[in-house]
């Protein structure tokens, strides 16, 4: 009686493993190939012909540091100011959406070190024709910009003042006065570049270079222009989405799983990725979020989130080590500290430490049961993520590879990979759980018969 029915649990728990395991891969596959599709249609250079109606404002324009509303103006002489040369390299694109026309900012043009404020400026002939005349903003500017034509201001990318708010930059669209049209007037680009923490060899201003076009092709080429940032970043917003679906499949499955302690850690540990990930698409895609908050995240969310991952995994082979608990507890505190005080030895120590703990849980799940090697590879992508530049930037895995000509970051394809071997190591954790507990029950009910 007992065997019949733990064969006939183990069967139903087999089966119900299949099925969801089939879907995860079912699922992983449509995903990737709308990735691959999003990735393809972002990636096309601009339509030849709307190109061919337009003028990119490359070539010499006078660039000066500092600030004065005063250098908007049409009439103001400009001829004591440096030139910067706005032409890009053929092929020349930035290093992370793979955004077309990049050129350096100021540091790479004799201001290395420099922040704050800086002006643009040149002049511009509209053809005069019948059309409306727009004028697409750079994409690439560090950190926030206002355009202007004539002195009046026509927009920009954040808040500029005394106190900016600066947001990600993203394809804006300004109209150009009716007036406009058979005149030579003179653009101004005012930007603000925040401090950062270290050098920065290329940042500063303006990275790419306006684009003035008659009406509709503008509005087509801003259309092109937000379908290749869009699909720069929408890989940031399927993953955090695909791990909060984890968080739903260990709620389901974790109340007849033997191991409660790594699915509720886990959940915590993806629920902290998915906020940092998904950060990065918010701030390309909108002005919810600035700058310097998505900076402090940045620089503060990887701690909880390590500490996160080694309490999980400490708990994958029961019991939990109550000593690597204290320590990956200690190590989380370090890096907190080594982050909000600017400390890299404490960030070090913690970084360093942490991969220590982990080696110490990887020898006890050698030594553990099935599913091992499951376990072994999901928590090898987990690791990859976390400590990429301690484990990958030595042997020369690149940071970033341009798929069609979009950028995908190295962490986004360990995610790729990591996410669907989570989801079924969860599955198999639940099939353990469950074919144990009904073998006891059915034993009970045996025995009192």
């Amino acid at each position: 009686m007992r065997s019949s029915s733990f064969a006939s649990t183990a069967t139903s728990a087999d089966a119900t493993q299949r099925r969801w395991i089939a879907g995860i891969v079912i699922v992983t596959l449509l995903t990737a190939a709308a990735m691959i599709a999003v990735l393809a249609i972002g990636g096309r250079p601009d339509p030849a012909p709307l190109r061919a109606t337009s003028t990119l404002l490359d070539g010499s324009w006078r660039f000066h540091t500092g600030d004065d509303p005063r250098w908007a103006a049409a009439e103001l002489d400009d001829s004591g100011w440096e030139t910067m040369d706005m032409t890009a390299a053929p092929g020349q694109h930035d290093g992370d959406v793979g955004l077309p026309d990049y050129v350096g900012g100021w540091s790479a043009r004799g201001h290395p070190g420099y922040h704050g404020y800086a002006w643009y400026r040149r002049a511009v002939t509209v053809p005069g024709t019948s059309a409306s005349w727009d004028i697409l903003g750079p994409t690439l500017v560090d950190d926030g910009y206002a355009l202007y034509w004539n002195g009046q201001m026509l927009g920009g990318s954040g808040r500029l003042g005394a106190d900016p708010r600066l947001v990600g930059t993203r394809p804006l669209r300004f109209a150009l006065p009716a007036t406009a049209a058979g005149t030579t007037g003179v653009l101004a680009v005012r930007t603000y570049m925040l401090a950062r923490p270290g050098p920065s060899a290329e940042g500063g201003g303006m990275h790419t270079a306006p684009i003035l076009a008659p009406r509709p092709a503008g509005e087509a080429l801003h259309r092109v222009q937000w379908q290749r940032t869009i699909a720069g970043y929408i890989v940031d917003a399927v993953e955090p989405a695909a791990m909060l679906a984890l968080i739903g499949l260990a709620l389901v499955f974790g109340a007849r799983s033997r191991r409660k302690g790594f699915l509720v850690f886990a959940s915590i540990a993806l629920a902290l990725t998915a906020a940092r990930r998904l950060n990065n698409a918010i701030v390309s895609w909108t002005d919810l979020q600035d700058l310097r908050t998505y900076t402090w995240l940045a620089s503060v969310m990887w701690v909880p989130t390590m500490t996160a991952w080694l309490l999980a995994w400490n708990r994958w082979r029961p019991p939990a080590w109550r000593s690597i608990d204290a320590l990956a507890v200690s190590l989380g505190i370090a890096g907190i500290v080594g982050a909000l005080a600017s400390l890299p030895i404490w960030t070090s120590i913690s970084r360093l430490g942490s991969i220590a703990l982990f080696v110490v849980i990887i020898a006890r799940i050698v030594r553990g049961g099935p599913p091992r090697t499951l376990a072994l590879l999901t928590l090898a992508t987990v690791l990859a993520a976390l400590f990429g530049s301690e484990l990958l930037d030595p042997i020369g895995v690149p940071g970033i590879w341009f798929p069609f000509n979009i950028g995908v970051s190295r962490t986004q394809y360990i995610y790729a990979i990591g996410i669907p071997l989570l989801a079924v190591l969860i599955v198999r954790a639940w099939g353990k759980g469950n074919v144990a507990n009904p073998v006891v029950l059915d034993t009970r009910s045996t025995t009192s018969k």
